[in-house]
């Protein structure tokens, strides 16, 4: 988005009358009314010779320049402007008007904890306010934050000779957070008044817009009052004012603008009207906004560990967009869940009925890429499978269109508007978001959300930039030069900030408490500090008494890899924590990594070689895979021993997994196993290109139902992909995040998986349409309804498997290592076949005294004598055994002999076997 900062004429009258001027032009300009979401008071020019390094406040005393040296004869000050302007020139003396404060050398070492949270600012000179400015600190500091601030290098004469912003975080939070933090922040009606809290410790002053409703003109606008010790303006008025709206006009310095009046919505919002413009009043404990029976329905209790998670990923969009079964002022909405007749509905309460806990919905908290009024849907030309033509007609309106996954928050706390029926209402959101969770509860689901603390939409003076136009530079996450970092694709925010670590407790304790969610995932949490992960665990538990899992992308990349910054919540750093991690281990071994024709474990890596793949591959790549495989199996467990490819039994710690170690966690709790999920392209398409061309639909459905199984069949917590049970196609769209419902959609009618529906958007994909076309244009690759149709009811027939037994939902690391043995392994196994057993008796839940199951991945079957397993007496288990089983190949084609103990496995099928 471009940056609309429009100039008023005030801002030019400061020019031409100076001191004087200022306070009757920013009277002139303070209108809540004003459709400008920021006006700039005095404009304050680019600083041309500053520092390319930005000094760092490490506390509120101390500094660091990195890269600075004190020179014979230099001294250091601090350069304030309440109003801005400043503009030093090197070789020149001090500008007019500039207040100086005088620092010191730092004569001590910087203390450990200072230099453990600094770490990554590098080294250079450290400076401190001096100690006869003590008596006047409590006043000063707050005075110079408030306005300009540089740090300069002055010489004998009292020229500049060197000069740079100050990143003032570390202050900020050293004289604020702890009294901040136990403040109400927010909105908080009640008969007696109508409170407002808002942190903003460098604003000059702030003002409460206050609106009849979402769109009519400001019926008060009243000056909010700042307390010192907590950088907290509020204000009361003697009602209760729910249903109002209201916004909040922040005199802030910007750094590289000047002073801004910032019309803005509050961080804290509980909901707001069309496109985020107001904020809501609203009580969301009031009896209006509860659905009928709110208070005393309860989520399903189906789960006791957190292994005992079964998770639907699943985007609220494409749910119910294209199921003509529920009503079309509903579909795309939160009250298309209110549908129980509905197909998807229907659908999702089998999915329960067998075994599924869980429905995480993609964010449905307020995202900036919807247009919640007038959003289009495009028309898409009926066009050959492999056309350029329906991606050309989605992506001309992507802009504008009615579909986003979300990933791009505005306000943390409120829901998104675009899925309510009236997005101009800002109850009906609540309402309606609470109607959705209750019809989940109700058909045996519960409900978890996905979370986006790592990053905003927007940043600086960006009109949906909420946070940094009420504190810039303070929530989110600066680089050396002072630009916010992009790691995570786009703004990053700072959760090592005390007050943006706030932000992020206090909002999931609302959806938590608030709206009823049972489980949160949080994208991208290796950004975030591991210790904000575990005070967060603590609040949902102290606040709700339940036991909420956390789960989230422990991924370890960007400026605070490897522990660049704090400890981050990454795969490595939360053994013991209950903190679970999607693992890559398996999920890399069974798909393959790389390229199009590039294969795996389950797609045919070295038994059944793509004419096409990038290199030969050996036996030991495959063997090396099928340990991954199993890793993924034993809960990616590191003190759980295993005998490898090479013959030596080892703990899966020490299994290689590149420069990491394969079994990474602690307990089983603490792994999430998937093989597919809303990112990259869906197993059915990185199998189209993966799987030799002959490869059967028939063929083409097993092997998807194989990568089910080994998520449904591992310790932890599984997690599966809405759609990947009816082999959902997205038409090899390796990044569908703005893709429009047409390379998003789901056929509850089960008659399409929509493969072939065009050229993916040539954005992310063109570079492979060449190779891409073959596979769309080829109509044996599409699955029929009868695929479809098989897949649906295998896939219900696994999560019915993992339901019938604690053995494959053991809670703990030392239950795993008694309990679970592999057979068939070593240099001389068949690494196409995976065998577990699971020792049963005396488990409560086990179901069975023993289970023993075979994943044979290969177009062949297979025997394997096993001659621990003789005499053993096992039948099939009893959903294979059973005549309507979906796969009817284990009940006609696997065989045990129990006086050899030899198991004969069907071609690309799993078998249980239970006694």
């Amino acid at each position: 988005m471009t940056c609309k900062v429009r100039v008023h004429l005030a801002a030019l009258l400061l020019l031409l009358l100076g001191q004087a001027g200022i306070a009757a032009a920013a009277a002139a300009a303070d209108d809540c009314n004003d459709p400008a979401f920021a006006t700039v008071l005095r404009p304050t020019p680019a600083l041309p010779g500053a520092s390319a390094r930005q000094a760092v406040w490490l506390d509120a005393r101390r500094l660091r320049w990195p890269g600075a040296a004190g020179e014979p004869g230099s001294r250091f000050v601090l350069l304030h402007a309440a109003e801005g302007g400043l503009q030093p020139r090197l070789g020149q003396p001090l500008p007019q008007g500039a207040d100086t404060v005088p620092l010191q050398p730092a004569t001590d070492a910087t203390p450990p904890a200072l230099a453990q949270r600094y770490r990554h600012v590098p080294a250079g000179l450290e400076l401190v306010l001096g100690r006869s400015l003590a008596p006047r600190l409590p006043g000063l500091l707050p005075r110079l934050l408030r306005g300009q601030l540089l740090l300069a290098r002055l010489d004998g004469r009292d020229r500049v000779q060197g000069f740079t912003p100050i990143q003032h975080a570390g202050a900020l939070d050293a004289l604020y957070a702890a009294a901040a933090e136990p403040q109400p922040l927010g909105v908080q009606p009640t008969r007696a008044g109508t409170r407002f809290g808002l942190w903003a410790p460098t604003a000059r002053q702030v003002a409460l817009c206050l609106y009849p409703d979402g769109h009519s003109p400001a019926s008060r606008q009243l000056a909010m009052q700042r307390d010192a010790r907590s950088g907290r303006w509020s204000a009361t008025l003697p009602a209760d004012l729910s249903g109002r709206s209201y916004r909040y006009q922040v005199d802030v310095f910007v750094p590289g603008v000047g002073l801004v009046r910032n019309r803005v919505t509050d961080p804290y919002a509980v909901s707001l009207n069309t496109d985020s413009q107001r904020s809501l009043v609203a009580d969301l404990a009031a009896p209006t906004l509860k659905p009928p029976g709110w208070d005393r329905h309860a989520a399903p209790a189906t789960v006791q560990h957190h292994t005992d998670l079964a998770i639907y990923e699943l985007h609220v969009r494409d749910f119910s967009i294209s199921d003509d079964s529920v009503p079309e002022a509903y579909r795309g909405k939160y009250a298309a869940f209110t549908q129980a007749d509905s197909r998807g509905m229907r659908r999702l309460a089998a999915l329960a009925r067998a075994g599924l806990t869980d429905v995480h919905l993609l964010p449905v908290f307020d995202f900036a890429s919807v247009p919640e009024a007038g959003c289009r849907t495009p028309a898409v030309p009926d066009a050959p499978p492999d056309s350029p033509q329906q991606q050309a007609a989605v992506m001309a309106l992507a802009a504008q269109d009615c579909f986003n996954w979300g990933y791009d928050p505005l306000h943390y706390g409120a829901p998104e508007g675009s899925y309510a029926t009236d997005a101009e209402d800002g109850t009906r959101r609540i309402i309606e978001f609470r109607q959705m969770v209750q019809a989940l509860h109700r058909i045996g689901l519960r409900v978890g959300m996905d979370l986006v603390y790592n990053h905003t939409h927007a940043a600086g003076q960006q009109a949906s930039a909420v946070l940094d136009r009420i504190v810039p530079g303070y929530y989110q996450r600066l680089d050396a030069a002072g630009a916010v970092e992009r790691s995570t694709c786009c703004d990053n925010t700072a959760t090592e900030h005390r007050m943006m670590a706030r932000l992020m407790i206090d909002t999931v304790l609302r959806w938590a408490g608030a709206y009823r969610i049972d489980s949160f995932r949080f994208d991208l949490m290796g950004h975030q500090p591991r210790d904000v992960m575990l005070a967060l665990q603590r609040r949902l538990r102290a606040a709700t008494g339940r036991d909420i899992a956390l789960i989230g992308e422990g991924w370890n990349f960007g400026e605070v890899a490897n522990g660049a910054r704090f400890v981050q919540a990454s795969q490595l750093a939360l053994n013991g924590s209950g903190i679970a991690t999607f693992s890559d281990r398996a999920r890399d071994a069974l798909r393959g990594r790389g390229g199009l024709h590039e294969q795996g474990w389950l797609n045919g890596l070295v038994y059944d070689r793509h004419p096409q793949a990038p290199a030969e591959r050996g036996r030991a790549d495959l063997l090396h895979a099928t340990d991954l495989v199993r890793v993924g199996m034993a809960g990616s467990l590191r003190r759980f021993r295993m005998t490898g490819a090479d013959g030596r039994t080892l703990p899966l710690e020490r299994v290689p997994y590149g420069d990491q170690p394969a079994g990474y966690v602690a307990e089983p709790g603490e792994v999430v196993n998937y093989v597919e999920n809303h990112d990259n392209a869906t197993l059915f398409d990185d199998n189209a290109g993966k799987l030799p061309p002959a490869t059967s639909r028939e063929d083409r459905a097993r092997v998807q139902m194989l990568g089910a199984a080994v998520v449904a069949l591992s310790q932890g917590i599984a997690y599966f992909h809405a759609g990947q049970d009816i082999l959902r196609s997205k038409s090899m769209d390796a990044n569908s995040f703005d893709s429009g419902d047409w390379f998003n959609r789901l056929d509850w009618s089960y008659q399409d998986n929509h493969f072939g529906s065009g050229l993916p958007p040539e954005r992310d994909n063109g570079a492979q349409w060449p190779a891409l076309r073959p596979l769309l244009a080829d109509a044996a690759i599409k699955p029929g309804p009868a695929e479809i149709a098989w897949s649906r009811d295998a896939f219900r027939d696994l999560l019915r498997i993992r339901a019938s037994s604690r053995l494959f939902r053991l809670p703990t690391a030392q239950a795993i290592v008694q309990r679970l043995h592999f057979h068939n392994t070593g240099p001389d196994q068949e690494p196409t076949v995976i065998v577990g057993q699971l020792d049963g008796r005396g488990l409560p839940d086990a179901g069975f005294d023993e289970i023993v199951y075979l994943v044979n991945a290969d177009k062949q079957a297979h025997q394997l004598d096993l001659a621990a397993l003789r005499g053993c007496g096992f039948r099939l288990h009893p959903v294979q055994a059973a005549p309507d089983a979906a796969d009817r190949r284990p009940a006609a084609q696997a065989r045990y002999d129990p006086a050899s103990g030899r198991f004969s496995v069907p071609p690309r099928s799993v078998v249980v076997w239970v006694r």
